[in-house]
């Protein structure tokens, strides 16, 4: 899936309205998982989306400078971080400019399937201080609601077979595939969880790439897909909310220094 299918009002909007905040949820992961105490002064949000992301690194960062391909996701961010202590533009995620001061922190969401790590990793030097962390994260729809085995049949049997996930990088990063600037310092994989209504969890799964890639090839109308699902997941759904099962990992990586000189 080419930039094009994120550079789209309906998905700018349906990416502020319609997804869940689960990205507070790493951060709060983050910090469990790094026993971190300090809060930090300038940091980069990648891949910004329409803004959730950005919001997130917010709790822990005094400002939050977000870029996306996107131009229609930036504008959508002016909505959703509409306070201060943000700056947002288009950029490709390998090419952030340099700031003034150079960021204590980044994070990157949902964005290394689509870029060049090498390039990305490079520019990461540029724009970065010495010792800052860089987090490495996504999550996605499981096969699970929490009790729901029709859900689970309906994902195998409907969702993957009408709508395939798009051609994406989808490599775990070693240790000996980085710069030797960059040091992972853990990796780890966990589930987060939602709840839905039968409308929001529609709502939700217009916003996924599977459907974006069947709206731009024209295969299928955004109606003709909203009906598929509402008739489908209906009997799913019972009338009642149904709690998703998000699996999610997160990569925590040190850019370190090795210009240092002894002092006698």
């Amino acid at each position: 899936m080419n930039s094009r299918s994120f550079d789209d009002k309906r998905i700018a909007h349906g990416y502020a309205s319609d997804r869940p905040w689960l990205h507070k949820f790493v951060i709060e992961r983050l910090k469990s998982d790094l026993h971190l105490q300090k809060t930090f002064h300038n940091g980069l949000d990648v891949g910004c989306g329409a803004g959730l992301s950005a919001k997130a690194l917010r709790l822990i960062c005094d400002h939050v400078t977000g870029t996306d391909i996107s131009q229609e996701m930036i504008s959508a961010c002016m909505d959703t971080c509409n306070a201060s202590g943000f700056t947002f533009y288009a950029a490709k995620a390998e090419e952030t400019a340099l700031p003034e001061t150079p960021y204590d922190i980044v994070t990157a969401g949902g964005v290394i399937n689509w870029v060049d790590k090498d390039k990305f990793l490079k520019n990461m030097d540029l724009v970065t201080a010495e010792n800052a962390l860089l987090i490495i994260y996504d999550f996605w729809i499981s096969d699970k609601m929490s009790g729901n085995n029709a859900y689970t049949e309906w994902f195998h049997n409907l969702w993957l077979t009408n709508f395939p996930k798009p051609p994406r990088k989808e490599d775990v990063w070693r240790q000996s595939d980085m710069p030797a600037e960059f040091v992972i310092k853990k990796q780890v994989t966990y589930q987060m969880q939602h709840s839905f209504s039968l409308e929001s969890f529609i709502r939700f799964m217009m916003t996924q790439s599977n459907v974006n890639s069947q709206i731009q090839a024209h295969h299928r109308t955004e109606a003709e897909i909203y009906g598929l699902m509402e008739q489908t997941l209906s009997p799913i759904f019972h009338g009642t909310d149904q709690t998703l099962i998000f699996d999610a990992y997160s990569w925590y990586i040190e850019r370190e220094c090795f210009l240092k000189t002894d002092i006698p």
